[in-house]
C-alpha cells in the first residue's frame, strides 16, 4: 500500500509535536512512514520548520500548494477557521487528495474515498497543533473524474 501524506499545524510547531501526530495517524491508518510515497502541506508553511525537519527525517520531498489549488479539492472536513488563517477550507486533507494524485501521476486530486485517516488532530503538550491526513494512492483506486 502507498500513501500520501497531507500535513498542517500551528506557526512554531515543533518537530517532537510533528512526529507524534504524524505516527499516530499511520497507527491509525494502519500504516508506517515508508509506504509514504508523497507528503505536501500549504505554501504559507514552505518555511515551517518543523515540517520540513519531518520531511528531511524521512527523506521525503515536501510539496507546498497554494491555497487556491486546495480550496478546488472537495473534502469531508472543511474548516472556516482554517479558511480564515490560509485562504483554505482545507489543508491536510487537500494536500493529501492532491499530492497522492499527483504521485500517481495526475493533476487531479484522489476522490476524497482515498482518505484512510481524515483531519487527524493533535495538541502538543507545547500547546502548538498539527494536523495530518493520509490518503492511499494506489493507482487501482484511481478513477479521473
Amino acid at each position: 500500500m502507498n500513501v500520501a501524506v497531507g500535513l498542517g499545524c500551528d506557526r512554531g510547531t515543533p518537530l517532537a509535536t510533528l512526529q507524534h501526530a504524524l505516527g499516530a495517524a499511520l497507527a491509525q491508518a494502519g500504516a508506517q512512514a515508508g509506504q509514504v510515497v508523497a507528503a505536501a502541506s500549504v505554501t504559507l508553511k514552505a518555511d515551517e520548520a518543523g515540517l520540513l525537519a519531518l520531511a528531511a527525517e524521512h527523506g521525503w520531498a515536501l510539496a507546498f500548494y497554494a491555497p487556491a489549488q486546495l480550496a478546488g479539492v472537495p473534502v469531508p472536513n472543511p474548516s472556516e477557521t482554517v479558511r480564515r488563517y490560509t485562504g483554505t477550507p482545507s489543508v491536510s486533507e487537500a494536500a493529501a487528495l492532491l499530492a497522492g494524485g499527483r504521485a500517481l501521476g495526475h493533476e487531479e486530486a484522489l476522490p476524497m474515498t482515498a482518505l484512510l485517516v481524515e483531519k487527524f488532530k493533535h495538541r502538543g503538550a507545547d500547546g502548538r497543533n498539527a494536523t495530518v491526513s493520509i490518503a492511499r494512492c494506489d493507482s487501482f483506486l484511481y478513477q479521473p473524474p
